[in-house]
């Protein structure tokens, strides 16, 4: 039987993380999913895995939004494919015109009304959240993220093949988007631990000289090109690079293992 597939952590749209949940805009080395708030919380919580059930806020009807309670927290959730966002939010009061899931109701209508009277093709629900969905400034701000997730992603694969690869002494492989990271440690006979990086494809320099600098327990400036594997030569579109690991550091990896 097949997993049900996690979605992407959920995010405030940057409207919603100001003026609803009343928080500052982190830098871009900070994902907005990070962002600290009970509601935050409960909508990861709630929209980890695809396919999961939740309440749909009835009284809109222009688009599929999800509720999400808190505390007193109320908020309203759209997703884009595997991507969920909070879009609104605002407290419970019960009774009250002020009430969150009301004044979300009242806002569309309203909303709906000036879209009306400003558009010559009418709309036919009987709301209208356009306005609170994902702008270009959230999309602008989830790719400027990409660069801090690929690295912390980076940071841990290199910790799994070290680990891997301590254990066993074989070369451990992990395939990228554009390009294959393999990683194989060997101690010879004086007790040194040499290791090797293998990569293979098209990577700009940069994200070579990344790649290295995140292998646990190496120099950074200790790294030297290598022309040939053990086993072959390389292949055009392949570059390997070798260095030894401090072997303090090697079984620190290896004392972390979870």
């Amino acid at each position: 039987m097949s997993e049900t597939p996690a979605m992407r952590p959920p995010r405030p749209t940057l409207r919603c993380l100001r003026e609803d949940l009343g928080l500052p805009v982190p830098p871009v080395t900070v994902p907005l999913d990070e962002a600290s708030h009970p509601l935050l919380a409960k909508t990861a919580e709630q929209f980890a895995v695809n396919d999961a059930k939740h309440e749909r806020i009835r009284a809109i009807d222009d688009q599929v939004l999800f509720k999400v309670k808190v505390q007193r927290w109320r908020g309203a959730v759209w997703s884009d494919a595997d991507l969920p966002w909070l879009v609104a939010a605002g407290r419970r009061e019960d009774g009250s015109s002020e009430d969150f899931y009301a004044g979300l109701e009242a806002n569309g209508k309203a909303a709906r009304a000036r879209y009306n009277a400003e558009h010559a093709d009418a709309l036919r629900t009987a709301t209208y959240t356009g306005p609170l969905l994902p702008a270009r400034e959230d999309h602008v701000r989830y790719t400027a993220e990409a660069g801090v997730r690929f690295v912390r992603r980076l940071r841990v694969t290199l910790l799994e093949l070290s680990r891997s690869t301590l254990r066993d002494g074989q070369e451990h492989t992990v395939d990228f988007d554009t390009f294959t990271l393999g990683l194989q440690v060997r101690a010879d006979d004086g007790h040194e631990t040499y290791v090797a990086v293998r990569i293979t494809g098209s990577v700009p320099a940069n994200l070579t000289t990344l790649i290295l600098r995140n292998v646990p327990g190496c120099e950074a400036d200790g790294w030297y090109p290598e022309y040939a594997l053990p086993e072959r030569d390389l292949l055009p579109a392949e570059q390997a690079w070798s260095n030894l690991m401090d072997p303090r550091q090697a079984a620190l990896v290896l004392d972390a293992e979870p």
